[in-house]
């Protein structure tokens, strides 16, 4: 970028820019030759710095704060003048970890749904598609936050797989592709160090993963950049290594009791209390606040992983603050929470407060209880009303160089056999737990046909497995399931954290075997099968994880068709199936877990028969 001196030292454009801005702030300010642009009149002003609620006008003057306060001085002839009286003015809300491959959205039309509800600023971390594309998937991410609005920033993954010896993906990212990712446009830092999640046992198995970690956490700490951790039921020793291979300041989102928060806030970890679409736990966490009376500035709310539906019907950050305030938190400290809490973890100096000079990004509250946001300003222009977006978002098509990801052909019945002897077999079984990321493990008794063993319907014993699908290893790990309550049918799809294999969840091989090799056929997707034919699927073609074909109105659409399906054709039980199936891939978090490698028994580091 072109630099240019300015009073002895060197800037470049963009802070030049900014010098001049705040130099016409201080001459409005301080003269009466200019006006501000609009006066948010008469409010009630959230001040998240002191935690209190006060009447006060708001300035704006371009995109900044100019003045919070008194501002009838700063009103001229041109000066739109808003009356807010009886309305709260609050910071635009911050989602501090999510991805946009869990609502299958691209970043613009999660955007055009999220903005309206108030967020004004997201942290992704691409994970998803850096499992499956690596740097390029990634980049092409980096390239779409140039066309929307709000703030968008990312923390990208240090190493995919996260258990290189448990899992395929389709790339192999460590510390040799750090210094390109941290210094490409938008990403702040790195993202959430599930490769040490297991902490004694990486360490015991795969010390040289924690090296790698550490090279790239350094390099990060070297750019005054954040790193995420991912520290699910580690406690002393073990957290406090994981705390450690952060570089010292360390987040986590996997926390799911009480007990766990209060530790993680005694050692100095910045709390993210998750609450997206079917990992609930912040009801959980925030006892640590209401019951036990901890500090609450390193508490933050986050989604991770929300589905399309939710975010056009329920809203986003608003409802999760809303959610909080029900469990006793006062709404102010709630609300600090997703504005200047996150904002002071990550550096994000010019948003997260209303203060002077600070972005004009507010969310206009018509009831503080139930967050019901009005309108939403971003860099001080009015971007939403009533739920309503009010900017054209251009429509982002990907490059095609990070679609076509499935690399494999179709596969057959006999692929997903699990042989065993004798007339009945006694299988491992992952138990799904609603709501969570954690997941059970049961033992039960099958009968097996012709050598092969089979599910069970009627004891809700199903079968999954997990097909590699960037052809490098051709691995299909076979194992069952408890808790989907399935009658019929199968379905399957690309998207199964975090390396985004194939999988699938079915009552008969049958239609198991249709639903993969359709997904296949349409080079990444989802896709419902029952008695021998597909009853719908959908196309995911971007890195097999996210459409740039639909808008966010028609995802939401198709999802419900399909889970419609899956309910009323298949007989699911479970809520968000789709996202459900998903985590049972995921290999860093407790306890049995299905990966293309096999069973996994996360606690022990170490694949399993599913035959006991």
């Amino acid at each position: 970028m072109s630099q240019k001196k300015k009073g002895g030292f060197r800037l470049d454009a963009k802070y030049l820019k900014m010098s001049m801005e705040y130099r016409n702030l201080i001459d409005i300010l301080m003269s009466d030759k200019d006006y501000a642009d609009i006066v948010l009149y008469d409010g009630e002003v959230v001040n998240v710095i002191t935690r209190e609620i006060y009447r006060a006008d708001i300035a704006i003057k371009g995109k900044y704060v100019l003045l919070v306060g008194d501002c009838k001085d700063l009103i001229g002839p041109d000066t739109l003048v808003i009356d807010v009286r009886g309305r709260y003015l609050s910071p635009g809300f911050i989602d501090s970890h999510m991805h946009f491959e869990s609502s299958m959205l691209t970043v613009t039309e999660f955007s055009r749904l999220s903005i309206p509800s108030g967020t004004t600023t997201l942290i992704a971390d691409p994970h998803e598609i850096g499992n499956a594309l690596g740097p390029v998937g990634m980049k092409a991410m980096a390239d779409e936050i140039d066309s929307v609005p709000n703030k968008v920033h990312l923390v990208v993954p240090a190493l995919t797989p996260d258990c290189p010896d448990l899992e395929t993906a389709g790339y192999d990212t460590s510390s040799k592709d750090m210094e390109d990712l941290l210094n490409y446009k938008h990403i702040i830092g790195i993202g959430e160090l599930q490769g040490f999640s297991n902490a004694k046992h990486v360490y015991r198995n795969t010390p040289e993963i924690i090296t790698d970690l550490l090279a790239s956490t350094i390099y990060a700490k070297s750019k005054n950049m954040v790193v995420d951790g991912n520290a699910p039921e580690l406690f002393g020793a073990e957290l406090a290594a994981h705390i450690i291979s952060t570089g010292g300041k360390c987040s986590c989102h996997e926390t799911t009791t009480k007990e766990e928060a209060v530790e993680k806030l005694r050692q100095g970890v910045y709390l993210f209390m998750r609450e997206g679409s079917t990992q609930r736990n912040m009801a959980e966490c925030i006892r640590a606040v209401t019951e036990e009376k901890m500090d609450s500035r390193r508490c933050i709310l986050a989604t991770d992983d929300m589905v399309a539906a939710d975010l056009e019907t329920i809203g986003h950050m608003n409802e999760i603050v809303r959610r909080t305030i029900k469990e006793g938190v006062n709404p102010v400290e709630a609300i600090q929470m997703v504005t200047i809490n996150p904002a002071t973890y990550f550096g994000l100096d010019d948003v997260g407060v209303l203060a002077p000079g600070k972005i004009a990004d507010i969310a206009i509250i018509d009831d503080l209880e139930e967050m019901a946001v009005e309108g939403v300003f971003i860099d001080g222009k009015l971007v939403a009303s009533k739920g309503e977006l009010l900017i054209d978002l251009p429509t982002y098509t990907y490059p095609e160089q990070v679609k076509n990801s499935v690399k494999i052909g179709p596969i057959s019945e006999k692929d997903l056999e699990i042989r065993a002897e004798g007339s009945t077999a006694k299988v491992r079984c992952i138990e799904v737990i609603p709501d969570q990321n954690l997941t059970g493990k049961l033992e039960e008794t099958v009968k097996v046909y012709n050598g092969v063993a089979e599910p069970d319907v009627s004891m809700d014993t199903l079968q999954i497995a997990c097909i590699e699908r960037y052809g490098r290893t051709g691995n299909i790990g076979k194992a069952f399931v408890k808790g989907f309550g399935m009658r019929n049918g199968a379905f399957a799809e690309s998207v199964a954290h975090d390396t985004h294999n194939i999988i699938v969840v079915g009552t008969n091989i049958r239609d198991m075997t249709l639903a993969v090799n359709r997904v296949i056929e349409l080079g990444g997707g989802i896709a419902i099968a029952n008695k021998g034919r597909i009853l719908s699927d959908m196309r995911l073609a971007v890195g097999g994880l996210i459409t740039d074909e639909l808008d966010g109105h028609e995802v939401s659409s198709k999802i419900a068709q399909l889970e419609r399906l899956v309910k009323e054709d298949l007989g699911c039980k479970i809520h968000a199936p789709f996202m459900h199936l998903s985590f049972l891939a995921l290999s860093t978090s407790p306890i049995w877990k299905i990966t293309d490698k096999g069973l996994i028994d996360v606690n022990n580091f170490e694949i399993i028969s599913p035959i006991v």
